[in-house]
């Protein structure tokens, strides 16, 4: 872990106190990262998954049958970390 300041409104510091015990975490700062990875992976899976629709296209083009792509799809995608959790 690395430790960064960031400066928030304090209501919302204090709104994360206050949902962080009813949510299942020790604190404040755990749910903050919670959010901040769940909205990051939202925008790596949006951005990322551009990239992975024209591959697949591009390997469509080149002969690879759809029952290969499933199969490899299937293997990359794995279900992502099961909403928040408290890391």
């Amino acid at each position: 872990m690395t430790t960064i300041t960031i400066r928030m409104p304090e209501d919302v510091i204090e709104d994360l106190k206050r949902i962080a015990p009813l949510l299942g975490f020790s604190g404040y700062q755990p749910l903050a990262r919670a959010y901040i990875g769940q909205g990051l992976r939202v925008d790596l899976e949006r951005l990322e998954g551009d990239h992975v629709s024209e591959l697949v296209a591009s390997l469509r083009r080149h002969g690879v049958s759809d029952d290969v792509l499933q199969a490899a799809l299937q293997e990359v995608i794995k279900p992502v970390a099961n909403g928040l959790s408290d890391s």
